[in-house]
Order: C-alpha cells, then sequence, then structure tokens
C-alpha cells in the first residue's frame, strides 16, 4: 500500500497506525536521512555546495540543504539523482524482506513523493490521507517551525492535494482523534486484504 498526501496531512501517523495493525512500513523520509548520513554521500555534498551543508556535529545540515534545493531545481535534481538510486536499494531490500514474512499483512509505503516519483507503480493500492489547509499549517507550524512560505515553497514540488486523492484508492481524513484515525485506517486494511 502506499501513502501520499498534502504536506502536514499526517501520513506518518496513519503509516504508525498501519504499523500497530501489523504491517511493514518503509518511510522514505527515515531512508533518505540514512542515505544522507553515509560519508561518500556527504562528502559529495560539501564538494558540490561547500562545508556549511555538514553541521558541527558532522550530520547533514538538513536547514542548509533544504534551503538550497527548494530554491533551484537543478540542484534538487542533482541531490534527487544521488540519493534516490541508494534509497530505492535499501526500500527494495525491505519489500523483499517482509513479503517473504507471512506475519506481515501488508508492506505500507510511506514517501512524500509516492506519485511523484511513481511508486505508486508496485502498489496494490494507494491511499490519500487528507486534512485541511489550515490544520495542515498549524501542524507543521507546531512542529517544524514552518511558515506558510516554507510550506508553499516545499508544496511546489509536489502534486496538488487534489490531483493525488484523484488517484488514490483509499482516503482518510486525518482531523479527528486518533481512535477515529486508527480506526479508519483498520477498515482500509481490511478493504485491501479482501482485494
Amino acid at each position: 500500500m502506499g501513502l501520499c498526501g498534502a504536506i502536514g496531512a499526517g501520513k506518518s501517523r496513519v503509516a504508525a497506525a498501519l504499523g500497530a495493525l501489523g504491517c511493514k512500513v518503509i518511510d522514505s523520509d527515515r531512508l533518505n536521512h540514512e542515505v544522507l548520513r553515509r560519508p561518500e554521500v556527504l562528502e559529495r555534498l560539501r564538494s558540490w555546495w561547500g562545508p556549511e551543508v555538514i553541521a558541527p556535529d558532522g550530520q547533514p545540515n538538513r536547514r542548509r540543504i533544504a534551503e538550497i534545493i527548494f530554491s533551484d531545481g537543478g540542484e534538487k535534481r542533482r541531490l534527487e539523482s544521488l540519493v534516490h538510486p541508494l534509497i530505492d536499494a535499501l526500500r527494495a531490500d525491505s519489500i523483499e524482506q517482509a513479503v517473504g514474512d507471512p506475519a506481515i499483512p501488508a508492506v505500507v509505503l510511506d514517501s512524500p513523493l509516492l506519485l511523484e516519483s511513481q511508486l505508486d507503480r508496485i502498489c496494490d493500492s494507494v491511499i490519500f490521507v487528507d486534512a485541511s489547509a489550515g490544520v495542515r499549517l498549524a501542524r507543521l507550524q507546531a512542529a517544524r517551525g514552518w511558515d506558510a512560505a516554507q510550506v508553499e515553497s516545499r508544496e511546489r514540488w509536489q502534486l496538488p492535494p487534489e490531483a493525488k486523492r484523484a488517484r488514490a484508492d483509499f482516503v482518510i481524513v486525518n482531523e479527528g482523534t486518533e481512535e477515529e484515525l486508527q480506526s479508519a485506517a483498520a477498515a482500509v486494511l481490511r478493504d485491501v486484504l479482501r482485494r
């Protein structure tokens, strides 16, 4: 199953709910963080963009990297050409391991760019996680300190939410209680497994 939605809609919460139901969740953001920490990747980024892309603790300076790639499409594509093949290999290994485990009912791909990167092609179903623009902005301000301009600078690299919704097999609205969200996730999983 693939998860998509607008930034701040709560894909991670839905992924966690599906994980609690026994699904194997493969988080593309987590894989990206893992790949960016590799010494050879950090060295390449430093050679491209200078030492400020590496924080004093030796980890990637994500804020500086985001400033670079979200202001220049060419630099964004250059970074993607470096990290996406590495992420794809990690994802493929995780899928292969999970599919061979009878205790795992489904694999969930939690990816902000599920449709844009065409990962939906390997999914049996796609779930769109929805929330109003106001709710999403409030969440992002509270969790990441982003203002509306920062959200917009990232959203312009993604399909509009209505286009994602149109390509989804299921929609989960994430504006209610944790119990409502878990119930919706369980209902979707039951439907997927019945298919």
